[in-house]
Formats: C-alpha cells, sequence, structure tokens
C-alpha cells in the first residue's frame, strides 16, 4: 500500500539536446552577458555603448533567422570595433564577441 501523500511516478521523458546557436545555448547567453557589460562600461564612448545594446537588440528579435540576427550583430560590432576613440579593452572585447557568434553560425 502507498502513502496517501506520495506523489505517482511519471515516466521519463526524453527532451532533445538544445542546438548549438539557438536562444537557449549557452554560447548565445554568454554573448549576450558580454554585450550587456559593454553596453553598462563607462570607459568607452557612448556610441560604442549604443551600438552594443543595438547589436544585443538583434540578437534578441524572435521571427527573425539566427544567421539572420548573427550576421546583423556581427554587422553593427564590426563597424564599432573601427572607431578611433575606442578604448583598447572595449576593441578586445568586440573581437571576442564578434569571433564568438561567428562560431555559433
Amino acid at each position: 500500500m502507498t502513502a496517501p501523500d506520495a506523489v505517482p511516478a511519471r515516466p521519463a521523458v526524453a527532451l532533445p539536446a538544445p542546438i548549438a546557436g539557438e536562444p537557449d545555448s549557452p554560447g548565445l547567453g554568454r554573448i549576450v552577458d558580454s554585450l550587456s557589460q559593454l553596453a553598462d562600461d563607462l570607459s568607452v564612448p557612448r556610441n560604442v555603448r549604443r551600438g552594443a545594446q543595438s547589436a544585443k537588440d538583434e540578437l534578441a528579435k524572435p521571427r527573425v533567422a539566427l544567421d539572420v540576427r548573427i550576421a546583423s550583430a556581427v554587422y553593427v560590432l564590426d563597424d564599432l570595433a573601427n572607431d578611433p576613440n575606442l578604448p583598447t579593452h572595449g576593441r578586445t572585447a568586440i573581437w571576442s564577441i564578434i569571433s564568438s557568434l561567428e562560431s555559433l553560425s
């Protein structure tokens, strides 16, 4: 006899593995976190912070294919990396983000 407060066992259900580059993947989450850090970094120029937020917004568009979102974000970030007023650590961060994005596509 089972106890009255016992919960019946549920059958095991296999969950699909996340596909690389999907919004739930840790890789894309880390990239969005890096963009957030860059957008909040007061040591980089304001246009770079706005551009980082713009790239983050591009990646968050739900109805656009992932490869198009990545290409749009890379385009924005590549333009920012060529800013002569960008400090070295900001440029390095942007290059790192671009590299991570390209590995997802």
